[in-house]
């Protein structure tokens, strides 16, 4: 509605800021027959989100006669927002609101998680999800992850590290696992720090659009995606 789009357009001015991080959001009626991830992802590039060399820029996809959103980061806020934080910020704000009917609540929920993300403080977001998605303890699958990962640290050495925690673990982010309460990189490759600070963009309603005059661009896929 026209007041939840006015009130977001002015929350992301007042982050933009704040720092050079740049979220949108878009609503459109429907895919077309697409799939949500490749269409995020074209918007994406040809909008050009996020600054020119930090690749910066986060995209809410919200297609409502499909029922589905994504959530699309670029490579330079993957290692901040990631794959977890983006899964549950779907599953836990956007989803449960958009099946009430709430679509305004949901968007904006999620714009203020992404918010509190971007600016370091993602603590809050995933002991939500902890909270949200315990399981009950079980020490047998505990006593059996430990003994294969010790068994096939002893014979194989670090190609055991590179191969098990995707297999057993929880993906946590681009080639980020945790496991057995360790986080695992396997295969990184040296790269750029964290990005930090404020986000700030606009709101755009259709199926096409412009008026975003970012340099960025640059994602590879990096996100989640969902339905309701």
């Amino acid at each position: 509605d026209a007041g939840t789009r006015a009130a977001l357009t002015q929350k992301l001015a007042d982050f933009e800021k704040k720092g050079s991080d740049q979220i949108v959001v878009a609503t459109i009626n429907s895919l077309d027959g697409e799939e949500i991830e490749p269409y995020a992802n074209r918007l994406f590039r040809a909008w050009k989100l996020g600054q020119g060399g930090e690749d910066n820029g986060v995209l809410l996809l919200v297609a409502k006669n499909d029922r589905k959103m994504r959530i699309e980061v670029g490579y330079g806020l993957e290692g901040t927002l990631t794959d977890l934080h983006t899964k549950l910020i779907i599953e836990n704000d956007m989803v449960p609101a958009f099946r009430a009917g709430d679509f305004s609540g949901g968007i904006s929920k999620a714009v203020d998680d992404m918010v509190m993300v971007l600016e370091g403080n993602p603590e809050e977001l995933e002991a939500r999800g902890a909270r949200n998605q315990q399981t009950p303890f079980n020490a047998d699958d505990l006593f059996f992850a430990v003994f294969i990962g010790i068994w096939a640290v002893i014979f194989f050495g670090s190609i055991a590290v590179s191969i098990l925690p995707p297999i057993f673990g929880q993906k946590i982010g681009p080639g980020r696992y945790r496991w057995l309460g360790m986080t695992f990189e396997p295969g990184r490759r040296s790269s750029g720090g964290w990005s930090s600070g404020g986000s700030g963009g606009g709101w755009s309603s259709g199926s096409s659009g412009g008026g975003f005059s970012g340099g960025g661009g640059s994602s590879g896929g990096g996100g989640s995606s969902g339905s309701w």
